[in-house]
């Protein structure tokens, strides 16, 4: 079963998990703008990987790759991200968490 994708142009996204923290824990509630164009390195995207269909994942993007995106998780302990799984398709750039701690979701350099 393919991972659920983005209809909006904006979306709500529920954070699951511990290989964003600490930027994003688990329980985080953020705000995504649909589409893979104009994704930079050190963006957080919404993405799903070529090797596994059936997961949607919050990962920061690293580099470009066979047309896709290389991604890795903040928390380095955690190794659910390409290092694992290989290149993923972006779905969209989280813009902001509004919940529980609302605040902008900056990019970081790599």
């Amino acid at each position: 079963m393919p991972a659920p994708r983005l209809r909006w142009p904006l979306s709500a996204v529920l954070v699951t998990g511990p290989s964003m923290s600490p930027t994003l824990r688990h329980g985080d509630a953020v705000l995504v703008r649909r589409g893979g164009r104009g994704i930079r390195p050190g963006d957080v995207v919404i993405a799903v990987f070529r090797s596994r269909p059936d997961l949607l994942v919050v990962k920061r993007a690293v580099r470009p790759v066979d047309g896709g995106w290389w991604l890795s998780g903040d928390n380095g302990l955690v190794t659910d991200d390409s290092r694992a799984y290989g290149v993923a398709d972006v779905q969209g750039r989280v813009l902001v968490r509004y919940w529980p701690r609302p605040g902008r979701v900056s990019p970081r350099p790599l």
